[in-house]
């Protein structure tokens, strides 16, 4: 993205943003609540319009995962990894579970393996944890086609260990997988140990781009620092 600019009514979110994410690299947003990290993952699937600036995805479709997970819990998991790739049915089966195509069926069953879950694809998606279930919804992005996956504080509702699974995941998705892939987190310490590079935004601003074994404490005391009117 380059030159983002984005408001909701005189509240400026972004204010001329500009980076990319490359294929293969896991890149991490790092900021306080609303300092525009997650408007601007929104903007780039369309969930939020820019006022001003351009979004160019290079490598394909690009697809996001939410803190939400938002699974049908009474369905089973393979159909809810179906329902990511929907968009290419008919209304009338894209409906009906029961005449989803076996090729959507093979692709659905493909996207879990990838994420470590092929064997849990008939329980029901409720019957799973909470970091089971968001590496579903990972699995159904990729059932999208993504090679571009986003990811909005896809962790703040796991445990440590949950996280940890999720964040590796994503890890192997970049770096084995050669997806882009850009994730939203409050959690310095796992922007340290997962990921290839951190961005920190502040007021609408990127005000960090580093390596995220460089990645200090001083930068996240910056970022964090109690709200304050830019100068």
């Amino acid at each position: 993205m380059k030159g983002l600019r984005k408001s909701f009514g005189d509240r400026t979110v972004l204010n001329g943003v500009d980076f990319e994410v490359r294929a293969g690299e896991l890149v991490v947003l790092l900021g306080a609540n609303g300092s525009g990290k997650s408007t601007a993952l929104r903007c780039v699937v369309g969930l939020a319009e820019a006022d001003a600036g351009e979004i160019t995805v290079h490598s394909g479709r690009a697809a996001m995962v939410f803190q939400q997970i938002h699974l049908v819990r009474r369905r089973n998991v393979i159909d809810n990894v179906c329902a990511g790739g929907l968009a290419g049915l008919p209304l009338s089966r894209s409906l009906t579970p029961a005449l989803f195509p076996r090729d959507l069926r093979e692709k659905a069953m493909a996207c879990l393996d990838r994420v470590g879950l092929a064997d849990r694809a008939r329980d029901r998606a409720g019957s799973l944890s909470g970091g089971q279930q968001q590496r579903v919804a990972v699995a159904r992005a990729l059932c999208q086609g993504a090679e571009v996956l986003l990811a909005d504080e896809p962790v703040s509702a796991l445990d440590p260990a949950a996280a940890t699974q999720v964040m590796e995941l994503l890890v192997e998705l970049a770096h084995r997988d050669g997806l882009a892939v850009a994730a939203v987190l409050h959690q310095p310490d796992l922007a340290r140990r997962h990921a290839d590079r951190v961005i920190g935004l502040l007021h609408g601003e990127i005000r960090l781009t580093t390596a995220a074994a460089e990645l200090s404490d001083v930068d996240i005391d910056a970022l964090y620092a109690p709200d304050r009117v830019p100068a």
